[in-house]
């Protein structure tokens, strides 16, 4: 028997606080319970980052939710069947995404890695055991030109070649016997096809379509506005505004093709995912953060973060030819609200360069960005990321500065 069947085989133990946390209490994996709490950021030299901009990897993604570190804290001390897992965190997202199926990945990425490996293998286990080398002609993705972007190279990690074309006529064109999927970029600037366009050239030859979403909640509608005009396929970044792990994301939609997904994927012995497993933490705590962000009061939050705004505005306001301005960037990535800061540089010496400098080599290192508007650069703060105890710090901080 194979060391993978062995594995698939055995049962799931229990999650949380059951027999092996029965036998073995938490507490006692520590050498030492009642340590003092260690500050690794201190032990390692690592500055902490007050993020006043938006959810970027470099930047950690964004801060998980208390009930996500529950479900990994609490879950941290049993083993698991990891097929099993999969399978039972993937029904239960299914039911919250109103969808055929679900899969936690590691981050939207790898999600357009293993929908595009789907795609081309389906369930056949020797396309599964080739991929990136499949003898004869490259399996072929359909993207509009416009929709070229740095992670479509994970497109490419398959072994599949990138077919550009530009407008409805040229897509069309462009599908033979060797294209497996059409990708779709949903933060591009433009797009010559329209969705509903693009849905109708591919389902037209019965070609299955992948969208891209990766940033593009809020608003909480977009988890299933995608699905319902009918992508086959659809990725969000789970690290980002649904505050999951930085490294989990999510992949949804045709159930024939998300369990393609997972035999592309760990744990499974020698697939081209392999690489990008996701541990059981990663998943409980991807599925309790789905389940807080669909549960969230949106409203509420919205109008914290304008609170949030209104707040600094008032503080920076106080220094004679600042003004502050609300501005919701329309989207689809990172539609949320941030602060703009603008001043009369006559009265106020600083350029903007120089407040975000300042800001990032003070201490505490906050971590702001630049805007631009009609030609002018502004200082651009966000506020949806930080903790409510940071709001004050940021607001202070910003002020000196401006002040000189």
């Amino acid at each position: 028997m194979k060391r993978r069947d062995i594995f698939k085989g055995l049962t799931l133990l229990p999650l949380a606080g059951g027999m092996l946390g029965g036998i073995i209490p938490p507490e006692s994996v520590s050498a030492e319970p009642h340590a003092p709490k260690r500050d690794l950021f201190k032990e390692l030299g690592v500055t902490p980052v007050i993020n006043a901009g938006v959810t970027m990897t470099f930047l950690s993604g964004s801060l998980m939710m208390p009930e996500v570190l529950e479900a990994i804290n609490s879950t941290a001390h049993d083993f698991a069947n990891m097929y099993e897992l999969q399978d039972r965190v993937g029904a239960k997202m299914a039911e919250m995404l109103q969808c055929e199926a679900a899969m936690v990945t590691s981050g939207a990425a790898c999600a357009i890695l293993l929908g595009t490996a789907a795609a081309i293998t389906g369930t056949d286990q020797e396309k599964i055991k080739q991929l990136p080398n499949l003898p004869g002609p490259r399996p072929e993705v359909i993207m509009q030109k416009s929709h070229r972007y740095l992670f479509d190279q994970a497109v490419s990690t398959t072994g599949a070649k990138i077919v550009e074309t530009e407008g409805a006529e040229e897509m069309e064109r462009a599908f033979n016997s060797n294209t497996v999927m059409a990708l779709f970029f949903n933060a591009a600037e433009k797009s010559p096809v329209s969705h509903a366009e693009f849905l109708t050239i591919a389902k037209r030859h019965r070609i299955p379509t992948f969208i891209d979403a990766a940033a593009d909640v809020p608003p909480v509608e977009n988890l299933f506005r995608f699905q319902k005009m009918g992508f086959d396929l659809v990725t969000f970044s789970g690290g980002k505004m649904i505050r999951g792990p930085q490294s989990a994301g999510l992949l949804f939609g045709r159930k024939d093709l998300i369990e393609a997904a997972k035999l592309n994927h760990s744990p499974h012995e020698a697939p081209i995912g392999r690489p990008c497993k996701v541990n059981k933490e990663e998943m409980f705590g991807m599925y309790a953060a789905l389940k807080s962000y669909l549960e969230r009061d949106h409203k509420k939050e919205w109008q914290d973060w304008l609170d949030r705004i209104s707040l600094i505005k008032s503080r920076v306001e106080t220094i004679p030819g600042v003004k502050g301005e609300t501005h919701t960037d329309p989207g689809p990535a990172n539609a949320f609200p941030s602060l703009y800061v603008d001043w009369d540089q006559a009265m106020v010496k600083s350029k903007p360069e120089d407040v975000l400098a300042a800001l990032k080599n003070g201490t505490p290192s906050i971590v702001a960005n630049i805007a631009r508007k009609e030609d002018k650069k502004l200082l651009s703060i966000g506020v949806v990321l930080l903790r409510p105890d940071q709001v004050e710090i940021v607001a202070g901080r910003l002020k000196d500065i401006l002040q000189g």
